[in-house]
């Protein structure tokens, strides 16, 4: 595994467009870490719809950028508190969704400073019911990263205020607020003094088993940060990829499953479902845009829904979810 130094850069669209590129682009018979930590920003998974997901007063008024990533999953609040990671290697067909094999190292890590990490749930780490780091991954072409958050300073106020999250998420946990939910590393180390550069460069040590200068890396060129800047702009510093515009729907079902929220939003016209819009914090490898071409143009019937969902490998595109429970939620009766 090699190293990526991404030279301390903190722009959000810049750090993705590093990920994205070494994802894509670098030799497949190595595996790569990415270290980055991002100023004020919002960072939304692929399918969330970003106008709902955050509060646009605050993120507006605190200068607070927003950026839409590859994976699914949740929103996220960065700041120069927050320390990411990013494992990119093959898809061997048995690490997507294995979230404890990427964040195994990271778990050792924080046990031997005294932090009892573990991880819970379908992609979080916990230190009993507080979350210290959210977890997503994205896979194409037989490569594949698993990226992660470790809150060790995060400004916890403006996570609270700068985020806008589905009471969904909260069904079944016993806090009902993203503050009363997660914690900050610092906290639980019992050493005021650290500083995230130290923590930073003390999991470089964990993993590698070296010290941080002996760490073996992949340089970027200066071909390879022509190539970065271009896909930051393509993507990150694009409006219509980090927003985007949502369709028109007079129809919204939304419900919680092992894979994830899933939220359809539908715009029928004569029991024909004219539009479609599929949002959540699911994970999986499939364009949801399969299942939303699949049902668009088709009639608001049962059986014509389930023929046209019927060649169509529905776990591929969610992860853990079943045929049935998504038709449920297609015709869900409010």
């Amino acid at each position: 595994m090699l190293f990526i130094d991404n030279t301390g850069i903190t722009d959000a669209s810049i750090n993705l467009a590093i990920e994205e590129f070494a994802l894509k682009n670098l030799p497949m018979d190595e595996s790569y870490l990415l270290f980055y930590i991002n100023s004020p920003s919002i960072i939304i998974g692929k399918h969330q719809n970003t106008i709902e997901e955050i509060n646009q007063e605050y993120v507006k008024d605190n200068n607070i950028q927003v950026v839409r990533r590859l994976s699914g999953g949740g929103a996220v609040y960065h700041d120069l508190g927050n320390l990411n990671f990013s494992f990119i290697t093959k898809d061997d067909g048995q690490s997507f969704h294995n979230f404890l094999k990427f964040t195994q190292p990271v778990i050792d890590y924080l046990q031997s400073m005294g932090v009892n990490a573990e991880l819970s749930g379908r992609n979080d780490l916990q230190v009993g019911e507080q979350k210290i780091s959210g977890n997503a991954q994205f896979s194409t072409r037989g490569r594949m990263f698993s990226h992660g958050t470790l809150m060790f300073d995060l400004n916890l106020d403006d996570v609270q205020a700068s985020l806008n999250v589905n009471p969904e998420k909260f069904k079944s946990k016993s806090t009902k607020s993203v503050r009363s939910r997660v914690a900050n590393i610092k906290e639980l180390l019992g050493n005021p003094d650290m500083t995230i550069e130290q923590f930073r460069e003390g999991l470089l040590r964990s993993i590698f088993g070296m010290e941080a200068s002996e760490v073996p890396q992949y340089k970027l060129t200066m071909d390879d940060w022509v190539r970065i800047n271009e896909i930051s702009k393509e993507h990150y510093q694009n409006w219509d990829w980090n927003y985007g515009l949502s369709p028109k729907s007079n129809v919204k079902h939304t419900r919680k499953f092992p894979a994830g929220l899933v939220d359809i939003r539908m715009d029928i016209e004569d029991s024909i479902i004219r539009e479609i819009k599929i949002y959540g914090d699911f994970f999986g490898v499939g364009d949801v845009a399969d299942v939303e071409n699949a049902l668009r143009g088709k009639r608001y019937t049962e059986a014509e829904v389930r023929e046209a969902l019927a060649d169509l490998d529905l776990k591929h595109y969610f992860g853990r979810i079943e045929p049935e429970d998504f038709i449920g939620l297609v015709f869900l009766e409010e």
